[in-house]
C-alpha cells in the first residue's frame, strides 16, 4: 500500500483524540495538550463516553458518528483492548488514518473470544480499510506544520531531520537529545507494534519531502526487504542517512530470526545490507547525535589518511589507537610539510613526523602555523587538532584564534577540545562557527571515520562498475533447473557432489577434474584417468549441505582418504569409508565416490565462497578462508547480491583472505580479477536459480594458474526473493530494424561507458529535447544515477548493436569503452513508489533518427508498464519537437499544451485503478 493515505498523518486538515481525559497525566490528556500547545491550526475535536463538554477546551462528544465531519486522522488513546472496535467504528465512519498511541498490554494474549489481541488488532484493521500506525507508538510530530500527535515530554522543534523509530520510549529519548544538541525535526514518527503502516511506507512517504535533508533511523526489524532496500537507496541518494539497530544480539531481539547457515555473526548481514543501501550505521544514540553533526557539517574527505596535531603526545597516541582499530590510516606527511614543520621547530617529539606534538608550551599562534603547513599536505585528507588547556593556550583563546583563521586551512578540520570548564566554552564557540569539536580524542576520531565511512558507502551506492565478467545463458540456466526439477522429482533436497559440479560448471566456474565412481571395479579404473596421487571423497547425504560445520573435523575424517599412491590403495579407501559411513552415519544414503587428483603445491591458498540464505534479506554472498583447519566462521564476510565487479572486490578487502590475496600473490591483479569474478558469477547464480537455498565451495584453491573449486555442496529450498531486485534479464529480445540486428534490453551499471559514448552522436537539438537545455558532458554521478537503476521503481531499457556492424561508419569519439557492442537508444520510466504514475523519456541517434526505433522503445515501455500495473504514463517534451509528438499522438497519447513553460504534457492509460484510492491518487499530486 505504500504511501496510500499517508499525507493524513503528517498533515492532517483535521484530528480527532478518542479517549482525551480531562486529567492531565492520561494518555488522552498529554497527547490532546501536545497539540494544543504545538498550536494545531485546523479543527481538533475530542470523544470521550463520559459525555464530558469539552477536555482542555476542546470540544468532546460522546460517540465518533456524533463529529460534524470526517477528521483526516484519528488519535487513539483508548485501552488497548478496546481498540478493534474503535477501529471499525472509525471504518464505518469513512476515516482514512488512525495513529494508535495505545499500549501497556501484550497482543499475543487470547481475550474471551479465545483470539488474540493481535489477531483482533489485524482483523479489524483490514475491515476499516484505513492506514493504522500503531500501537504503542510516541505518535507523529511535524513541527512546520505545527503539528504534535505524540505524548512527548517536552516541545518539539522544528529543523531539517527526520526521525523514524521503533521504540517510542527511545524516541522521546531522542527528543531530549535533540533538544540538548539544539537539533530540530522535519519529522518524527515511531511505530510501535505497527501491524499495518511500516518503516518503508513512511521513508518512501518522506522521499518526497523537500523539508527532510537528513533521516535518523532506529531499526529493530525489516519486515519486506526488498520494500525496506528499495525505499532506502532511494532515500540515501538524496539525503544523508544514519541508523542504529538493535537486536545485535540473539538475547536482545524480541522476535527471534532464525540463524543464517555460514553466517556466525547475523548481523554482519545488517552491516552489509546498510552499506549497500549507503546508510552509515553507528552504534549507540549519543553516537547517532555525534555523526549527524559531523556529516552535516564536513563533506567527506577523499581519502582515509588522517593528520593529528596536538600539544602533547598523549592525547594523540589514545586517537591513533582509536584511528587504526576502526580502519584509518595516518597519514604520511610529504617532504615539504615535513621540512617546514622542522624549520620552524614546531614538532617536539618526533619532528616532521605526524602526529605533530606543539609541547606544552604550544600557543595559539603555533597551533595556526602547524595547520597552515599540514592541511595543504597533499598527503593528508583531514586535520584533527587535539587540545589540552594551559596558561600559554588557554581553551577559548585558542578556539578564537582558529574561529578566525579558518579560511586558511585547505583541509576539514575536527578539534577535540579536551577537559570541562575551559572547554565547555571552546567548544560553544567552535560548534557556534561550524566547526565540529569533540569531548575527547577518541570521539574526535570516531568522527572521522563516520566522514571516511559516509566516503565509502556512498561510493557503493554511486560507482559505475567495469565490463561484466559474464552472462548466464538460457542453456546453462535451463540446464541447472532441470538438474533442480530432478532433484526435487526425486524427493531429495538438496544435489549430489557430482550435479553441484555440473551447475558450477554451467557457470563457468572451473571444478578440480574429478571421476564419480560407484563400486569397487568402476574405482580402480578410474586411477587408469587421473593421474595421481589421489585423495577419495564418500559422497552421501549429509556431507551434500552446505555450511555443516558442527563436529566438522569427524565429518570430514568419516568422509575422505587422502594421499593414496597406488591404485589398491584408492580401492581399500572406497572399502574403508563405505564401513565409516555405515557406522556412524547409517541413516546417510550413499550417492557415489569422487576420486580427485591432489591439488597440493603451486603456493595454494585456500579460501571459502557460497551463497547462504538469510531469514529477512534472501540470498547472501559470503566469502573467506577456506580449509578443513581452519576456523572458516572467523574471516567470512558477507554482500548481498547482485554483485559486479567492484561490489566483489569491496567484499574481498573486508577480510583477511582478501588482504593476503593482495600482499602475497604473484600477480595480485589477476588474483583478485579471478576471484572478483567468480563471486560476480555466485551473484548471477543467486540470481537465476531461487530455489538455491545454500552453497558452499571449500575449498576454493586460489593460485598462479587461477581458481579451482575443489569441494562443494548445494542444498534446495522455496523460491527466494532477493532484497536487491537483480537484473531482470528476461526482459532482453533481440529484434531486426533497417536490417539491424539488435539487442533490446534492460539497462545495467556496467552500460556507463556506453552512454558517454552515446552521447557523442547527440546533436544540440537532441540533447535540448531529452534535458530541456544543453548538457555538453554528463558528470560522474549523473553516469552512474542514468546507469546504476532500481528495478523496482524505474526502468531503462537501450537498444545496442554488435560494434562490427557499424564499421564504415564515422565515429566521433574514439570508440565505446565496451569492445562489444554500441547503444543507439533508450527508454526509461521513473514509478512513484505507490505505481500509480511513470514518468517517461526517450532520446535515439541522430543519425538513426526515422529509422523507427524510438517506436519500438517506446512500445516496449508501455508493454512493460501496463505489464506491472502501473496506471498512467506521463511525460513532459519542448513545444517545437513535432517528430515526438506525432509518435506519441500514434501510440494513443493524450496531449495538453503548456503555453506558460512552452511545454506539451503527455498522457497516456494504461490500466484501470483497482480501488477509490487509487482513482483518487490520479486526480492529486499526494494524498
Amino acid at each position: 500500500m505504500a504511501t496510500q493515505f499517508l499525507r493524513r498523518f503528517f498533515a492532517p486538515r483535521s484530528l480527532v483524540v478518542i479517549g482525551a481525559s480531562p486529567k492531565p497525566e492520561s494518555m488522552g490528556g498529554i497527547v490532546l495538550q501536545n497539540l494544543l500547545q504545538a498550536g494545531f491550526a485546523g479543527p481538533v475535536w475530542a470523544i470521550n463516553p463520559r459525555g464530558y463538554q469539552e477536555v482542555h477546551g476542546v470540544t468532546c462528544f460522546r460517540r465518533i458518528a456524533d463529529l460534524p465531519e470526517i477528521p483526516d486522522l484519528a488519535v487513539v488513546c483508548s485501552p488497548l483492548s478496546g481498540v478493534p472496535a474503535v477501529l471499525e467504528r472509525l471504518g464505518r465512519q469513512q476515516v482514512r488514518a488512525a495513529l494508535i498511541v495505545s499500549g501497556g498490554a501484550s497482543l499475543e494474549d487470547d481475550s474471551r473470544d479465545g483470539k488474540a489481541l493481535r489477531a483482533r488488532l489485524e482483523r479489524a484493521t483490514l475491515r476499516s480499510g484505513m492506514r493504522v500506525l500503531g500501537p504503542e507508538c510516541l505518535g507523529v510530530a511535524v513541527p512546520s506544520m505545527k503539528l504534535n500527535a505524540t505524548y512527548a515530554s517536552q516541545p518539539i522543534g522544528d529543523g531539517s531531520v527526520a526521525y523514524l523509530g521503533q521504540s517510542g520510549m527511545l524516541g522521546n529519548a531522542m527528543i531530549d537529545w535533540a533538544a540538548g544538541r539544539e537539533v530540530g525535526f522535519s519529522h518524527l514518527v515511531t511505530l510501535g507494534d505497527s501491524l499495518d503502516v511500516q518503516l518503508p511506507d513512511l521513508i518512501d512517504y518522506l522521499n518526497q519531502s523537500g523539508r527532510c535533508r537528513a533521516l535518523l533511523l532506529h531499526l529493530e526489524a525489516f519486515g519486506n526487504a526488498r520494500h525496506f532496500m528499495t525505499a532506502l537507496r532511494e532515500s540515501s541518494r538524496n539525503r544523508l542517512v544514519l541508523a542504529i539497530k538493535s537486536g545485535r544480539t540473539a538475547e536482545a531481539t524480541l522476535r527471534p530470526v532464525p540463524p543464517t547457515a555460514g553466517v556466525d555473526r547475523r548481523d554482519a548481514i545488517v552491516d552489509a545490507a546498510l552499506a549497500r543501501a549507503g546508510v552509515v550505521r553507528v552504534g549507540d544514540s549519543d553516537e547517532l547525535f555525534d555523526a549527524l553533526e559531523t556529516l552535516s557539517r564536513l563533506k567527506p574527505p577523499k581519502g582515509d589518511r588522517l593528520a593529528i596535531v596536538s600539544n602533547g603526545v598523549g592525547p594523540a597516541l589514545l586517537a591513533i589507537d582509536r584511528l587504526i582499530d576502526g580502519g584509518g590510516r595516518l597519514a604520511e606527511l610529504g617532504e615539504a610539510a615535513a621540512d617546514a614543520l622542522m624549520e620552524r621547530r614546531l614538532d617536539v617529539s618526533r619532528p616532521g613526523r605526524n602526529p605533530v606534538d606543539l609541547g606544552g608550551r604550544a600557543t595559539p599562534d603555533d597551533y595556526l602555523s602547524a595547520l597552515e603547513i599540514v592541511t595543504r599536505d597533499p598527503n593528508v585528507d583531514a586535520v584533527l587538532v587535539l587540545h589540552a588547556p594551559t596558561r600559554l593556550a588557554p581553551s577559548l583563546d585558542t578556539a578564537n584564534a582558529l574561529i578566525d583563521a579558518r579560511q586558511r586551512f585547505r583541509h576539514r578540520l575536527l578539534v577535540s577540545w579536551m577537559g570541562l570548564k575551559e572547554a565547555l566554552e571552546a567548544r560553544a564557540a567552535c560548534n557556534r562557527a561550524g566547526i565540529p569539536s569533540y569531548v575527547s580524542p577518541e570521539k574526535a576520531v570516531r568522527a572521522f571515520l563516520h566522514l571516511v565511512r559516509y566516503r565509502q558507502v556512498q561510493h557503493l551506492l554511486q560507482e559505475t562498475p567495469p565490463s561484466l565478467p559474464f552472462d548466464s545463458s538460457t542453456g546453462s540456466r535451463q540446464r541447472c533447473h532441470a538438474l533442480i526439477d530432478d532433484a526435487l522429482g526425486r524427493q531429495r533436497d538438496r544435489l549430489t557432489h557430482q550435479e553441484t559440479g555440473e551447475v558450477l560448471a554451467a557457470y563457468g566456474i572451473e571444478c578440480a577434474p574429478s571421476e564419480y565412481v560407484f563400486d569397487l571395479e568402476q574405482a580402480e579404473r578410474a586411477t587408469a584417468r587421473l593421474r595421481g596421487p589421489w585423495a577419495v571423497k564418500i559422497i552421501h547425504r549429509d556431507n551434500c549441505e552446505p555450511f555443516r560445520y558442527w563436529g566438522e573435523s569427524r565429518r570430514q575424517a568419516a568422509s575422505l582418504i587422502q594421499d593414496l599412491e597406488q591404485p589398491g590403495s584408492v580401492v581399500d579407501a572406497v572399502v574403508r569409508l563405505e564401513a565409516r559411513v555405515g557406522e556412524t552415519l547409517p541413516d546417510s544414503p550413499i550417492y557415489s565416490y569422487c576420486l580427485q587428483t591432489m591439488q597440493r603445491g603451486k603456493g595454494s591458498l585456500q579460501l571459502c565462497a557460497g551463497i547462504t540464505r538469510d531469514a529477512e534479506f534472501g540470498p547472501v554472498i559470503v566469502f573467506g578462508m577456506g580449509g578443513y583447519k581452519v576456523d572458516v566462521m572467523a574471516d567470512r564476510q558477507t554482500a548481498l547480491p547482485p554483485l559486479n565487479m567492484r561490489l566483489a572486490e569491496e567484499l574481498m578487502d573486508r577480510t583477511r583472505a582478501g588482504r593476503l590475496i593482495r600482499e602475497h600473490s604473484e600477480d595480485p591483479a589477476s588474483a583478485v580479477d579471478w576471484v572478483a569474478r567468480l563471486l560476480v558469477k555466485l551473484s548471477q547464480m543467486a540470481s537465476d536459480l531461487p530455489r538455491l537455498k545454500g552453497l558452499e565451495i571449500n575449498p576454493l584453491l586460489l593460485n598462479h594458474e587461477g581458481v579451482m573449486a575443489v569441494d562443494f555442496a548445494l542444498d534446495l529450498g522455496p523460491a527466494s526473493t532477493q532484497a536487491i531486485m537483480p537484473y531482470p534479464e528476461q526482459l532482453r529480445e533481440t529484434v531486426t530494424l533497417s536490417g539491424m540486428e539488435i539487442e533490446i534490453r534492460p539497462i545495467r551499471g556496467e552500460d556507463a561507458p556506453l552512454i558517454t559514448h552515446f552521447h557523442t552522436f547527440l546533436s544540440e537539438q537532441s540533447i535540448r529535447y531529452r534535458y530541456f537545455h544543453h548538457k555538453a558532458v554528463l558528470s560522474p554521478r549523473e553516469l552512474s544515477q542514468l546507469s546504476q537503476i532500481n528495478y523496482d521503481r524505474q526502468m531503462a531499457f537501450i537498444a545496442v548493436r554488435g560494434v562490427e556492424q557499424s564499421a564504415g561508419q564515422e565515429s566521433r569519439a574514439a570508440g565505446p569503452a565496451s569492445p562489444s557492442e554500441e547503444m543507439l537508444g533508450v527508454v526509461r520510466v521513473w514509478n512513484d513508489s505507490d505505481n500509480i504514475r511513470t514518468e517517461f523519456s526517450i532520446i535515439v541517434r541522430d543519425d538513426l533518427h526515422g529509422s523507427g526505433l524510438g517506436r519500438r522503445l517506446m512500445r516496449k515501455m508501455i508493454d512493460y508498464s501496463r505489464q506491472v500495473g502501473t496506471l498512467v504514463m506521463v511525460g513532459t517534451i519542448l513545444s517545437d519537437n513535432l517528430p515526438m509528438r506525432r509518435l506519441l499522438v500514434s501510440l494513443g497519447f493524450e496531449l495538453r499544451t503548456n503555453v506558460e513553460e512552452g511545454a506539451v504534457e503527455a498522457t497516456l492509460k494504461l490500466n484501470e485503478p483497482q480501488s477509490d484510492w487509487q482513482r483518487h491518487r490520479l486526480d492529486a499530486a499526494m494524498d
